[in-house]
């Protein structure tokens, strides 16, 4: 499917990123599965399941789905209509529908868990790892650290989200992706937008 298939999924990834996104997606296909940190309601998710299942592999998709931050209630990004019959924040259901509405759900491994939790377990060796979770420097720390690992050498890495000016967020990405940089284990691939893209050496 084109980019243009999933307009009226929800999230946070542009059009033109979600296309550079495939890019890159299909480079780390080829070295051994995808899996991302934040998946929401899918909108990147399925983009990552299109290149899946060309290169007959799978994603993972790690999210607790009980919201990043900005997503609680009062804040900027909430959504109402993403809550449980408690007042929680809840994206699991909507993200499951769209897996089944797409028909993603043959190469979607959903992990409904914390980032940390499941990188303590983790085995499998990965081609492509993209963080778009949590954007406190913590939640964004613990995510590199815990999950950069397991990419297979010639895997790429990708950040959402980095942005240099304050103002604009993406500060905790920004400092990953500079971290990622100075560790001598990646080199750069290409920047695009928001995105960022090294590949393990």
């Amino acid at each position: 499917m084109a980019a243009t298939e999933f307009e009226d999924v929800k999230g946070f990834l542009p059009m033109e990123e979600a296309e550079k996104l495939r890019q890159w997606a299909t480079l780390g296909a080829q070295v051994g599965p995808l899996l991302e940190i934040g998946s929401y309601c899918g909108l990147s998710t399925l983009h990552l399941a299109d290149v899946a299942r060309e290169a007959n592999t799978v994603v993972f998709a790690v999210d607790h789905h009980r919201g990043s931050e900005e997503h609680q209630v009062g804040e900027f990004f909430h959504d109402d209509a993403l809550t449980d019959d408690q007042g929680d924040f809840d994206s699991l259901p909507e993200f499951r529908r769209n897996l089944k509405r797409y028909q993603a759900e043959d190469v979607v491994i959903p992990l409904v868990a914390l980032s940390t939790t499941v990188a303590r377990h983790w085995t499998t060796p990965l081609g492509f790892l993209f963080i778009d979770g949590g954007h406190s420097l913590d939640a964004a720390l613990a995510d590199y650290r815990g999950w950069s690992s397991h990419l297979l050498r010639d895997g790429l890495l990708v950040i959402h989200d980095v942005f240099a000016n304050a103002a604009k967020g993406g500060q905790a990405p920004h400092a990953i992706w500079q971290l990622a940089k100075q560790s001598g284990l990646f080199e750069e691939v290409g920047s695009f937008q928001s995105l960022r893209a090294l590949k393990r050496l």
